[in-house]
């Protein structure tokens, strides 16, 4: 879900729509998990979508960036289970909200046409 909103102009309801979306539902299956996961040691996978979109649409960055942390503490947190998890920003998707000029622009960013020359760290979460 997004919106056209900034700083200035978003309203009490989208901002807490988009955080009841994407972070507390985030953190209410995250949790589930912990609490019923049991699997083998190590077979665990949690995955969450993400996004670094925030300009112009602030409710659905913040509540994005809300969920990057969740993923986060929930990667310490559940790392006792064998439990991973990461989160994944698969940049501009076309889920039906594209214009034709906005995907050819974006192809020509990206020759593949798909995810192409990122460093992925598997570092743990350390920096």
């Amino acid at each position: 879900m997004s919106v056209d909103s900034g700083l200035l102009d978003t309203t009490v309801e989208s901002f807490d729509l988009h955080f009841a979306v994407n972070a507390r539902a985030t953190w209410l299956l995250i949790r589930e998990c912990g609490l019923r996961f049991r699997g083998q040691h190590g077979s665990g996978r949690i995955v969450s979508l993400t996004s670094d979109h925030t300009t112009g649409n602030l409710p659905y960055g913040a509540s994005k960036g809300a969920m990057d942390r969740i993923t986060s503490a929930a990667a310490h947190e559940l790392a006792h289970l064998g439990v991973t998890c990461n989160a994944i920003n698969p940049g501009p998707t076309d889920t039906g909200w594209m214009a034709e000029e906005q995907k050819a622009d974006l192809m020509r960013f990206t020759p593949p046409g798909w995810i192409n020359a990122q460093l992925l760290q598997s570092n743990g979460g350390l920096r």
